[in-house]
Formats: structure tokens, C-alpha cells, sequence
């Protein structure tokens, strides 16, 4: 008869034992969590699990692991999206800025090249008109402003097709940001709907 109190003092030992273990691995795997997170290295099951010295299972089948760990995950990825998205948001800023700068430099150089073409104008008109009155030196002054305003509408045109060039450029490059942000958010909408699942 004393055969069925025997194990009952066994079991109830294995099972302190059992429970003392699962307390211990517990505590390591929270201990991991918080040396990870002070690294500010990338929390993930496999991270932990080492670190920790328990097994992936071990943090899968406990319930009180698996919870920590998603939790740490996701505070991580939290982090890791707000600093991606404040990344994001200073170079779309930077290049939106030189696109309205590139826009505006390219309207004063327009500007610039319609009044030069305009004042070149005058001067032709006054040529003709006054031509006969004027003597050799006044020709020759005003044909030589008239090749150094030319040669200036040259150098404006030249410089707007420049602008114009960094302009596209700058519009290239904000497309390319606009794209990589749509990306990145979809990238950490899916991290999250997995950490979440």
C-alpha cells in the first residue's frame, strides 16, 4: 500500500526542480531581452534564445518567453520605424528644398534672359534709328555692349539649362525618396503584422 505515496514526494520534487528551471531560464531570457536592448542590437528569438542559453522551443512553448520577446520585438521595431521615418522625413525635406531652390533659380534666370533680350532689343532699334547721326566710336561702343550683352544671354542661357538639369535631377531624386519611403512603410507594416501574428 505504501506504494502509491512513494511517488507522490518524487513527483513533487521533479516537478520544484522542473518549475525552479523554467524560473531560472525565465530570468535569463528577460536578462537577455534587457542586454540586447542596452546593445541596441536587433531583438529576435534567435538573439535571445543564444544569449539567454535556452532553446527556441523553450521560447515558443512558454508562454511568459514568448510574450517578452514579441513585446521587446515590437518596441524595437516601434523604434527602428520612427527613426527610419524621421530619416525619411529629413531627406525628402532636403530635397524638396533644393527642388523649390532649383525652381526659383530657374525662374530668375528666365527672368534675367527676357530683360537682357529685351534691353538688346532696344539697343538694336536705337542702332537703327540714330545710325546715320551716330559717329564711328558710339558704333563701335554700342556694337561692342551689344557682343557683351549676347555673350551675357549665352552665359544665362547656358546657366538655365544647368538649373533646369539639377532641377529634374532634384524632382528625380524625390521621386526615388517618395518610392523608397513607400517601401520602408510597407516593409515595417509587414514586420509588425508578423510580430503581431
Amino acid at each position: 500500500m505504501n506504494t502509491g505515496t512513494v511517488p507522490e514526494p518524487r513527483t513533487a520534487a521533479a516537478l520544484a526542480a522542473r518549475r525552479r528551471k523554467t524560473e531560472a531560464a525565465l530570468e535569463r531570457v528577460h536578462q537577455a531581452i534587457a542586454r540586447i536592448r542596452r546593445e541596441k542590437a536587433q531583438v529576435s528569438v534567435a538573439a535571445v534564445a543564444h544569449r539567454a542559453d535556452v532553446s527556441r522551443t523553450f521560447i515558443y512553448d512558454n508562454a511568459e518567453a514568448r510574450s517578452a520577446v514579441a513585446a521587446a520585438m515590437t518596441q524595437a521595431g516601434e523604434h527602428q520605424s520612427r527613426t527610419l521615418a524621421e530619416q525619411d522625413d529629413e531627406r525628402e525635406a532636403t530635397w524638396r528644398e533644393r527642388a523649390l531652390n532649383a525652381e526659383d533659380a530657374l525662374k530668375a534666370a528666365a527672368a534675367e534672359i527676357l530683360a537682357q533680350r529685351t534691353r538688346i532689343g532696344e539697343l538694336l532699334g536705337q542702332i537703327r534709328d540714330l545710325e546715320a547721326e551716330w559717329t564711328e566710336g558710339a558704333i563701335q561702343r554700342i556694337t561692342s555692349e551689344n557682343t557683351t550683352l549676347k555673350q551675357r544671354v549665352r552665359q544665362l542661357t547656358t546657366d538655365n539649362r544647368t538649373l533646369d538639369e539639377r532641377l529634374k535631377a532634384a524632382r528625380s531624386n524625390l521621386r526615388f525618396q517618395d518610392r523608397r519611403m513607400a517601401d520602408l512603410e510597407a516593409q515595417i507594416t509587414n514586420s509588425s503584422q508578423g510580430v503581431q501574428q
